[in-house]
């Protein structure tokens, strides 16, 4: 035996999550009241995926003060924003520059999740993800025209 008992593993077993719907869905309680619209699972599957492919293109801008400057340049693209940042009043003002902009915006629950598919090791609590590559960084046809595929189907 151990310290714990056969009960207090079950339990804790149950807390954490063991499948990936039980870990989405402890992550959406911890969520902000004003993260909305919260991407359902599916999506946010498909938006971490298309994040991490962005990030290997080079073709993100990530933070708080990467994301407002580029909005305030006229870049366009996706605002991806992570639901659980506390204090929320860092991020309340990015949708509101979005909306002015007219750029697409989508809260998922985890700034951790959002980091790794940012490929950083520090959580990240919101990211723009651009259409195209600068221009400085070569391209592939094959892998732009998967993510152009992959950003159209998120963008709707």
């Amino acid at each position: 035996m151990g310290p714990f008992s056969e009960a207090e593993k079950d339990a804790a077993q149950t807390e954490e999550g063991v499948g990936e719907a039980g870990s989405y869905d402890s992550k959406v309680k911890f969520c902000s009241k004003i993260a909305n619209p919260l991407a359902k699972e599916k999506l946010c599957k498909k938006i971490l995926k298309l994040c991490k492919k962005a990030s290997q293109r080079k073709q993100t801008k990530r933070g708080v003060k990467e994301v407002v400057k580029a909005l305030q340049k006229k870049q366009r693209g996706i605002c991806i924003l992570a639901g659980d940042i506390s204090p929320i009043d860092v991020l309340s003002h990015v949708p509101i520059v979005c909306e002015d902009h007219q750029i697409p915006y989508i809260y998922i629950p985890s700034k951790q999740e959002l980091g790794a598919a940012a490929l950083s090791k520090r959580p990240t609590s919101c990211m723009l993800l651009l259409p195209n590559p600068p221009n400085r960084v070569p391209t592939n046809d094959a892998d732009a025209k998967k993510f152009a595929k992959i950003y159209a189907k998120v963008e709707k």
